[in-house]
């Protein structure tokens, strides 16, 4: 499972990192007159198409990080097995994905480094994601989970691991779940179908579930830590080391944006329309993730430790490199 990227691979990505850098911040403006807008750095953030990001197209569309001198652009990629790549070899400067991602990529040596939380569980019921079963199921709790077919969006993941945790907690065997790897939207349908017994759903797809009459019997990410961050923003080592100052205020910015996330949900439901297509119903009725600026080391060592006791890894995970 290890050394994934080649050291040739790290080499080239990061000699193509310090490429973008030099386009950047690090060519002063040499045109005294012009305007705002030229002489912002422009910044490339490899997002998913899902409710967890509402917070930088706010702060997009209310200016946050112009007031930082930054001209963000958002690509919209599948999910996190894209972005990585891209912010290592430079063509994004920064991505966001879940901590669980970055720790496996840091493990296989690929120079990430988080700088900011994404998203962080409610902490409560009901939370933005959980594990779904249909309403006439014997599955009653966690433990149940055991010996049935749960469908994750990506094995070996975060997924997978808080679930195993969860079963544990509550005395089931958390090595005998057969998990099946399935896309989020597909996940309503196949439980309907009976194609699996249980489905980790996240929002907004959650609810497209739990609407019909599914119901949840694991807040995983709940039952794993209350206070845990699901997610980060993240960019490559050679660009965090050559750009502080624009990191610096990528960070402002995105603190500014999660601070109108969290007190305003009415925005965000609006943002969402601008880069989502969800039913209106199913939109008012969906649980929103909490925005949260400040990172947890504490989670990235729970979901290390996690990672390392479910067999996603070897060894133990130095992730000294990835903090902020």
């Amino acid at each position: 499972m290890r050394k994934s990227l080649s050291l040739a691979a790290v080499a080239l990505a990061s000699a193509l990192a310090l490429t973008a850098c030099g386009t950047s911040s690090e060519e002063p403006s040499t045109d005294e007159g012009a305007s705002d807008t030229t002489e912002l750095t422009p910044v490339t953030v490899g997002v998913i198409p899902i409710v967890d990001v509402a917070p930088i197209y706010l702060g997009v569309e209310e200016g946050f990080f112009e007031e930082q001198g930054l001209d963000v652009t958002l690509e919209l990629a599948q999910g996190g097995a894209a972005i990585v790549p891209a912010v290592v070899s430079g063509e994004y400067e920064f991505g966001f994905s879940n901590v669980t991602s970055l720790l496996l990529a840091t493990y296989n040596d690929v120079p990430l480094k988080a700088v900011a939380a994404g998203v962080f569980s409610t902490g409560t019921d009901p939370d933005f994601g959980g594990v779904a079963v249909l309403d006439d199921s014997d599955i009653e709790s966690p433990a149940d989970l055991a010996g049935r077919t749960v469908a994750v969006n990506t094995l070996n993941n975060i997924g997978d691991s808080t679930i195993r945790y969860a079963v544990e907690q509550d005395g089931g065997d958390p090595s005998d779940i057969d998990f099946v790897e399935m896309g989020f939207p597909d996940m309503p349908a196949a439980l309907a179908a009976g194609q699996v017994d249980a489905a980790w759903i996240l929002e907004p797809h959650l609810t497209r579930a739990l609407l019909p009459g599914a119901r949840v019997v694991s807040w995983n990410y709940v039952e794993t830590d209350p206070d845990l961050m699901i997610a980060a923003y993240f960019t490559s080592q050679d660009f965090a080391s050559s750009n502080p100052d624009v990191v610096e205020g990528f960070v402002a910015a995105l603190q500014a944006s999660f601070e109108l996330a969290s007190s305003d949900p009415a925005v965000v439901a609006d943002i969402l329309d601008t880069y989502t297509d969800i039913d209106p119903e199913v939109k008012d009725a969906m649980t929103l993730p909490r925005f949260e600026s400040e990172f947890s080391e504490d989670t990235v060592a729970l979901l290390a430790d996690l990672a390392l006791q479910y067999g996603l890894v070897d060894e133990e995970i130095d992730y000294s490199a990835l903090l902020p």
